[in-house]
């Protein structure tokens, strides 16, 4: 590593039982793929809303991940009556990355949301959430069947569409990715301001991006973070977050 300071992002925590007591967690490889495939240093940011002022957090980042996570968004939070069969939740999550998402936009600093993030992002900007996306009439399967063991579920997959002369169009060069999907819900209303960067062949929203205030934010519904090391179009995805990190527009 170079003598040069790298830009340090902030990876949301999930707030989970741990036995008797609760603990702040975040799954390792989302803050090595980060750190390694985006030239970033990393810090944890607790899911803590009662101590935890976003706007004292953003000012200190160059950036912000939001992660995947085995809770969904309450829907309460997008205006719908609370759903107990679509659980589990975590309220002070929900808090905490609605908050930052904010904070980061009003400083102007890149956001980049996976799975979780990508719904926390899309709710942000005013959109809802299909609770149900796979069970639909004519869609397809967004996971992989009950049982399946971490590596079936992170081999399965399908194609997308690149949304011509998008942020991830140009950054492949291609029409289409493959990607894995471990999702149960997703996109019903598109939050205002955000552009659709992919769709599944379904046309089930897939990725999305938008810049406001110069705030660059970047969210997919796939899993980048897994085993990136073998993926290089993982590892595209976090180099565009590195350049956004840096001060890069994405978008041109």
């Amino acid at each position: 590593m170079s003598g040069t300071m790298r830009p340090l992002i902030g990876i949301i925590a999930c707030h989970v039982r741990a036995g008797a007591e609760t603990a702040q967690s975040v799954i390792d490889r989302y803050a090595q793929a980060a750190m390694r495939f985006a030239d970033a240093a990393a810090v944890i940011v607790p899911s803590a809303p009662d101590d935890l002022d976003p706007r004292e957090v953003a000012a200190r980042l160059d950036g912000l991940m939001l992660t995947g996570s085995p809770s969904n968004v309450d829907p309460r939070r997008y205006g719908e009556a609370f759903d107990p069969d679509h659980g589990p939740y975590d309220a002070d999550r929900d808090a905490t990355a609605l908050g930052l998402i904010a904070a980061m936009i009003d400083r102007g600093r890149p956001v980049l949301g996976v799975c979780r993030g990508f719904q926390e992002v899309n709710v942000a900007f005013g959109g809802t959430l299909d609770r149900r996306v796979s069970s639909r009439p004519g869609r397809l399967k967004h996971h992989a069947p009950p049982g399946a063991d971490l590596d079936a579920q992170f081999s399965f997959g399908h194609e997308v569409h690149l949304t011509p002369g998008g942020v991830l169009a140009k950054a492949y060069g291609r029409e289409t990715l493959a990607v894995n999907s471990v999702h149960f819900q997703g996109v019903e209303r598109l939050g205002e301001g955000l552009t659709v960067e992919a769709t599944a062949p379904d046309g089930v929203v897939e990725a999305v991006f938008a810049a406001p205030n110069g705030a660059q934010v970047l969210a997919v519904q796939w899993h980048p973070e897994w085993r990136p090391d073998l993926h290089p179009i993982s590892q595209t995805l976090f180099a565009l977050f590195g350049r956004a990190l840096r001060g890069e527009p994405l978008a041109r």
